[in-house]
């Protein structure tokens, strides 16, 4: 069987999967029921906005609460006031809204719900520095994290050290109220300790961790950030802490549900999905390397499956920052896969965040074609230059190859799709 249009097979896959973590599906049916006392609703997160929507329009019951989600992810709510912030670098509205959730769940008595809602992004949209530490700070380390290739558990753990909320101190400051947490999880192997650097769970890291991370990557600025971490003031609350003994998680969304999502949309069509994993890291471009090698396994062995096929891949892959080009992984990773593959006549490709932000940039992601690197020297391009400066968004947008979805309003991490057609 010949894919008749892959470029719309993979759009249409891309679609399914953001569908399968939209809040208004995946959160009534994880919601507690209602307390003796207050409902008390906080969050952060590119899709917390909409999982407080989703809580309004199902819930028994007076409620309250406060959520923080990135410009331009609004949605209406009554009841639950939503503010809007910086990501992935913080700002000053983070700071204040983050500050004002700690002081209404330390408010928070022994027969109060607090319903927290978590998604990807909450690490930044929810910043609140620790003690001797200001925003500024914050936000220099940020940006030296989102240029140094660190991966998100390695980000993660140095912004809870660096935090007077993350790393479970909200659930610390929310005891003895009973704490709910519902989450969409956008990192590889949705641990609760890692979505949006854990805020109310247990974590397992230490200053020594981050201080041993800032090492791994030359980071030595800002120095009142390095003194911290040197400094070891109060741990993060650890597995076993009394005041996080009663609070719940619930993973209401995750990247292997959006694959599989993506995989009946590819079986229906008649092509064989394969997922090959749902928490791929690394260089984005050395793991466009891997994946383009097990295309070329398909073309030339059938293996792991016989043409026509989809390769499903999740997680989240990092990029080291060495160009000045505009840049995201996932154009990063689709760009590396174009030069890998060279034109190879029977794979098309696509890579999208799954939030409908690559990086910084205004695109979701990109889409390959057997043609792509003609098309590119036609337009005067070198893929191999564009790549060498951090590029792919610059490289798609000139061949009119950027996919832009708008805020989905959830994030369930990237999602890369690889189309091998059968021989023609």
């Amino acid at each position: 069987m010949t894919i008749a249009d892959p470029r719309t097979l993979l759009i249409d896959m891309l679609d399914a999967a953001i569908a399968s973590a939209q809040p208004e599906r995946c959160v009534p049916r994880h919601l507690p029921p209602p307390p003796k006392g207050r409902t008390i609703v906080i969050g952060a997160g590119k899709a917390s906005a909409a999982m407080a929507r989703a809580v309004e329009e199902n819930w028994d019951g007076p409620l309250t609460g406060l959520v923080v989600t990135q410009y331009g992810y609004r949605v209406p709510c009554g009841k639950i006031e939503i503010v809007e912030a910086s990501h992935p670098v913080p700002d000053a509205a983070g700071e204040a809204t983050a500050r004002r959730i700690l002081e209404l769940v330390s408010a928070a008595g022994a027969d109060d719900l607090v319903l927290c809602l978590i998604s990807g992004g909450g690490s930044a949209l929810m910043p609140l520095p620790a003690d001797g530490l200001t925003l500024a700070d914050k936000q220099a380390v940020n940006r030296a994290l989102l240029r140094s290739g660190a991966n998100i558990g390695e980000m993660n753990c140095v912004r809870k050290h660096l935090s007077a909320i993350k790393g479970g101190r909200l659930a610390a400051a929310a005891d003895p109220a009973r704490v709910v947490t519902l989450l969409i999880s956008d990192v590889p192997g949705d641990s609760p300790s890692v979505i949006a650097s854990g805020p109310t769970v247990p974590d397992p890291t230490t200053f020594a961790d981050a201080l041993a991370i800032f090492g791994k990557y030359g980071i030595e600025e800002p120095a009142a950030a390095l003194a911290h971490l040197r400094a070891a003031p109060e741990e993060t609350p650890k597995p076993g802490d009394p005041r996080l003994a009663g609070a719940e998680t619930v993973l209401v969304a995750t990247p292997q549900m959006a694959l599989e999502a993506a995989a009946a949309v590819a079986r229906a069509a008649g092509v064989t999905p394969v997922i090959l994993g749902d928490a791929i890291e690394g260089e984005a471009r050395e793991v466009a390397k891997v994946l383009g090698g097990i295309a070329r396994q398909v073309v030339r062995h059938g293996q792991p499956a016989p043409a026509p096929v989809a390769l499903l891949s999740g997680g989240e892959t990092t990029v080291t920052v060495r160009g000045k080009g505009r840049g995201g992984r996932n154009a990063e990773f689709l760009l590396a896969l174009a030069v890998d593959l060279d034109g190879h006549a029977r794979i098309h490709a696509m890579a999208a965040d799954t939030d409908g932000v690559d990086g910084t940039e205004d695109n979701a992601g990109a889409l390959l074609s057997p043609d792509t690197l003609a098309r590119a020297v036609a337009s005067g391009m070198d893929a191999k230059a564009r790549l060498a400066e951090n590029d792919g968004y610059g490289f798609f947008a000139a061949l009119g190859d950027l996919v832009v979805t708008g805020p989905t309003l959830t994030n369930v991490n990237d999602f890369r799709a690889i189309l091998v057609q059968e021989k023609g």
